[in-house]
């Protein structure tokens, strides 16, 4: 693609596509079928460039009202290449006195259709033009859903292993304090986890990693509980063991199991970012540029894990967004190869890159380096929505 000369390029209209998307996922010989929401956010310019940006683990509906009724009117005439003030004016529309939530999201997909205008005016590719560290990431597989049994996950993991995958990671806790309040055992939940966990690294041996999400479902106490037998089994790391990413509990819970915490995935805002890595809550931080407010405000979180001396991951998923980070930056780390949400992309978008065993290598395609398609767009945008259930 040729270079477009690098002037001002006027925002002409943004659109967002809400998606409720079927998603069913064949591994080996265990198959699970989910859904996922999403919204796509479509950015044009008067020049005929057209960058397309993304989030998800929300309510797709309520993105696309707050793009439709609030950002669109204040970005239509802007210039789309201008992100560090469009991210400022955004910060002021949305979150003016520091909230998190869904404006996050918002700020995330328009920021990310900004940054795949810019690569496309260029000629080069998002990872190249945030500094070109590497052209391959390493991955982490996530294959261990709740939906899955015993066997399911050790058919799941040695078939993954088979595949040259070597990083691998399961869900415990499994929306553990919600069910506590439907009248669920928490203890037995536990106990469940640490079985699943056995079961997975007797399947893989002891020359795979094994990380654990509990997406911020237990109380300490039982993360407490659940944390000796994880060390026992050599667990990598440990990912939202605590609801609502409670920086002292987790500080607590660190210091006390010696094991490695992870956190961040779906946190909005810088302050809580510094929070995590100053409050000694996390080995590990993890922005997920499709929530945290795009690769502008995941370059700020990078560099302020780098001068904290934290290690860096992608958590949240949707690894296609997220490597541009993970091989641009000199600290850049780990991406989450989340085997339902790239069922999910693969409905979306059309060029996608291919994993290589725990490997990825990044495009070289100008911008995000895969295209949306369009008809599937409007497809998804044209069916029921999720009714703010079935998130995944």
């Amino acid at each position: 693609m040729t270079a477009l000369p690098l002037k001002a390029l006027e925002i002409r209209a943004v659109t967002a596509f809400p998606a409720y998307i079927p998603v069913t996922l064949s591994l080996g010989p265990v198959e699970v079928s989910t859904a996922l929401s999403c919204a796509v956010v479509e950015v044009q310019t008067d020049q005929g460039v057209t960058g397309h940006g993304f989030t998800a683990i929300t309510d797709e509906e309520v993105v696309a009202a707050i793009v439709r009724e609030l950002a669109a009117p204040a970005l239509v005439g802007q210039d789309a290449l201008a992100r560090e003030r469009i991210a400022e004016r955004l910060y002021w529309l949305l979150s003016p006195r520091g909230q998190t939530g869904y404006a996050s999201h918002v700020v995330s997909a328009v920021d990310l259709a900004l940054w795949d205008i810019l690569g496309k005016v260029t000629g080069q590719p998002c990872w190249r033009l945030l500094g070109g560290a590497r052209a391959e990431v390493p991955l982490y597989v996530t294959f261990g859903f709740g939906s899955f049994d015993r066997d399911q996950l050790a058919d799941a993991a040695r078939h993954l292993k088979a595949d040259g995958v070597r990083r691998l990671k399961m869900v415990v806790g499994h929306h553990g304090l919600k069910r506590r309040a439907e009248g669920g055992d928490l203890g037995a939940i536990i106990a469940e986890d640490i079985a699943r966990v056995r079961c997975v690294r007797e399947a893989v041996g002891e020359e795979c990693e094994i990380y654990v999400d509990a997406n911020c479902s237990l109380d300490p106490a039982s993360a407490g509980r659940l944390a000796p037998a994880l060390r026992e089994l050599g667990v990598a790391f440990f990912e939202e063991p605590v609801r609502g990413n409670d920086v002292g509990r987790m500080a607590d819970l660190r210091a006390r199991s010696g094991l490695r915490l992870a956190a961040g995935q779906n946190e909005g805002q810088l302050f809580r970012f510094a929070d995590l890595m100053d409050g000694g809550a996390v080995d590990v931080i993890q922005p997920n540029v499709t929530i945290c407010g795009g690769l502008t405000a995941g370059a700020k979180v990078a560099a302020m894990a780098e001068a904290r001396n934290i290690e860096l991951a992608n958590g949240g998923a949707f690894p296609f967004h997220n490597m541009h980070l993970h091989a641009g930056l000199a600290h850049g780390g780990l991406v989450e190869w989340h085997l339902i949400s790239v069922e999910m992309c693969r409905a979306l978008y059309r060029d996608l890159p291919e994993r290589q065993g725990d490997r990825l290598r990044l495009p070289e395609t100008p911008g995000l380096g895969f295209e949306a398609d369009g008809a599937a767009l409007r497809d998804f945008a044209s069916r029921p929505t999720s009714r703010g259930v079935g998130k995944g």
